[in-house]
């Protein structure tokens, strides 16, 4: 993980190069996911989530109504409760967690309910995800959390 212990500066230095690409090329985006798809796979092999997990300490993400029930269950607990104990509603108004790092990031980076951990955190970073393009710029701005989508950002330009 050294390599990317300046994952903000470099995805900073990248995000011209990586906006320019999409306006370049979003005409003919829709047909990348397949080789999106591919580099995720061959990326998430290489990055060790567990020496990273930025997105578990920085990364607020919508908390909604199943995933309440799946965490309420993994926890032996009334939804209510987890709402109380956990949850806020932002600016969105949609839940997330009361502080960062999340609550259920253990101290060797594992998620006590990763069985049960929210939808959100389930998909991220989201570059195997169908019809990629709709969300480029989403993972233009998840470059300076996740080493996965600053690499595959990196790859697909160089292609």
């Amino acid at each position: 993980m050294k390599e990317y212990d300046n994952l903000p500066l470099l995805a900073e230095k990248s995000r011209a190069e990586f906006l320019q690409y999409y306006k370049k090329n979003k005409k003919h985006l829709e047909k990348l996911d397949i080789f999106v798809h591919q580099l995720h796979e061959e990326v998430s092999e290489k990055v060790d989530c567990l020496a990273c997990a930025n997105c578990c300490k920085t990364l607020g993400p919508a908390i909604y109504d199943k995933d309440i029930d799946r965490i309420a269950k993994a926890l032996r607990v009334k939804p209510s409760e987890v709402v109380a104990q956990y949850l806020k509603i932002d600016e969105d108004g949609d839940y997330v967690f009361q502080s960062m790092p999340c609550p259920f990031l253990m101290p060797d980076n594992y998620c006590s309910i990763y069985e049960h951990r929210p939808k959100a955190c389930r998909e991220y970073p989201h570059t195997d995800r169908k019809k990629f393009v709709q969300i480029y710029k989403l993972t233009v701005k998840n470059t300076a959390t996740c080493p996965i989508a600053y690499e595959v950002l990196k790859q697909l330009v160089k292609k």
